[in-house]
């Protein structure tokens, strides 16, 4: 039986592998999720089989029922614009599952070999930060925590919660299964309380990097566990999503020109925190009816979308609009910049919910040329991803960062709700260029009466 177990295992890794990498692509990423679930319930249904299990049949079907029917029910009801901080919350789950397997095997009181011991207090303590850490993202995405919070000399003390906790964790490894109750508690509350430090100070604008940092930190937990536990499926596939978690992490990064440690350890990101040259000039406002025909005796139109897009749930009406400028031959194209919303990847689920075909989206390097030659640029609550403060004005926070060269083209209509700043705080020059018309209101509304001005003509 145990050879079956273990060849099923591995059986599951591989589905998860596969799966991932059909993932890679918006033509099959929905097969890699079917072939994944694949390997889930594979992985799932050979555990009760497994040797170590000892009839605990009753706690397992309950557990799963529990948290399976949570995720069935969330999956139905949560918007795709609140999928943010659905997808932090599920992550955290992964990390908060790694270090109770962890806190298990310390309990237990068994004597375990200085491998798997250390293994089992990294995963523990990466995988308890991961935990607290994408409770509090989804504070902040869900509106809960409005606020970034920050007090003097909080990165030292910061620092000092760390240190003592992985001096204690050093303790556990000398001492092992003959360690006392009190310092696994102190252990992992120590954890849990770095996780919560360590993400309170980081704003909402920097949110797809922790987002993608935390997905890194779980899977890292996740394979550690596996060697401790000695499951082949829970290694591989911890090891798969810690890797890819890493290199996303330092793609979001870089699309901000930004390492690491500044987002940990910086203030940007937070509204207000922003600060720059002075702009000058004025926003100028457009009607409704002006900026359809604009669009609609245009060659090429690029639409770059943002977070106020997925908040006033516009992609429909965008994907509309689209159709109907095609129709009339005008030349359509995405422009989707690596960060641009609360997650990795948000606006092309978005743009894939309401049906946009996946060649007319291109990233950042692939539709910067174009730019100039577009006619009009549509912008859709997105800010500083378009900002060119980024180019030109090395006071500005976000100097440096590679943003879609919207200001480029020869006409540029945005979609806002007021004359505000964005989630980070800092003024957008391009709402001041001479070549920007605002069109102001909640973005499924404008772009509603864009669709109604094209139709009259």
């Amino acid at each position: 039986m145990d050879w079956f177990i273990q060849a099923s295992y591995f059986s599951a890794a591989v589905l998860f592998i596969y799966g991932l990498k059909q993932m890679s692509s918006p033509v099959t990423a929905r097969k890699g999720i079917i072939w994944a679930g694949i390997g889930m319930v594979l992985a799932t249904l050979v555990t009760f089989f497994h040797a170590q299990i000892h009839a605990n049949y009753v706690l397992m079907i309950l557990a799963i029922g529990i948290g399976g029917g949570a995720a069935w029910w969330s999956g139905k009801r949560v918007a795709m614009t609140d999928m943010p901080q659905m997808i932090a919350l599920y992550n955290g789950m992964g990390g908060g599952a790694a270090a109770a397997i962890a806190a298990i095997e310390l309990v237990k009181g068994e004597p375990m070999t200085t491998t798997v011991t250390i293994l089992a207090v990294l995963g523990a303590l990466i995988g308890t930060i991961a935990f607290s850490g994408s409770a509090i993202a989804f504070g902040k995405l869900q509106g809960l925590i409005r606020k970034a919070t920050r007090f003097p000399n909080q990165q030292l003390i910061n620092l000092g919660m760390f240190v003592a906790t992985v001096l204690i964790g050093l303790l556990i490894i000398k001492v092992g299964h003959e360690i006392s109750g009190f310092w696994l508690f102190l252990f992992f509350a120590l954890a849990l309380a770095v996780g919560v430090m360590m993400t309170l100070p980081i704003g909402g604008a920097d949110m797809p990097v922790v987002i993608s940092l935390f997905n890194a930190l779980t899977g890292l937990a996740v394979g550690f566990e596996g060697y401790v536990l000695q499951n082949p499926a829970m290694m591989i596939a911890g090891i798969v999503v810690g890797s890819a978690g890493t290199l996303l992490t330092q793609l979001m990064a870089k699309a901000m020109n930004r390492p690491i440690s500044n987002v940990l350890f910086s203030n940007f990101g937070e509204a207000g925190g922003g600060e720059g040259a002075e702009v000058t000039g004025s926003m100028k406002a457009i009607e409704a009816t002006d900026a359809g025909v604009m669009m609609a005796f245009a060659d090429k139109v690029i639409i770059v979308p943002g977070y106020g897009m997925a908040v006033a749930q516009a992609q429909h009406k965008v994907w509309e609009l689209t159709q109907l400028l095609m129709d009339r031959g005008v030349t359509v194209k995405f422009a989707i910049h690596p960060v641009a919303g609360r997650m990795p990847g948000h606006m092309n689920v978005l743009l894939a919910e309401a049906g946009v075909p996946y060649d007319l989206i291109y990233d950042l390097d692939e539709i910067n040329s174009e730019f100039p030659t577009a006619d009009v640029a549509l912008v859709i609550g997105a800010n500083d991803v378009v900002n060119p403060a980024a180019r030109n004005d090395p006071n500005s926070p976000i100097y440096g960062m590679p943003i879609l060269d919207a200001d480029k083209a020869k006409n540029v209509i945005v979609i806002k709700r007021g004359q505000g700043a964005g989630f980070s705080g800092i003024e957008n020059h391009l709402f001041f260029a001479d070549n920007t018309r605002m069109l102001y209101g909640d973005g499924q509304a404008m772009v509603g009466e864009l669709i109604a001005s094209i139709k009259e003509l």
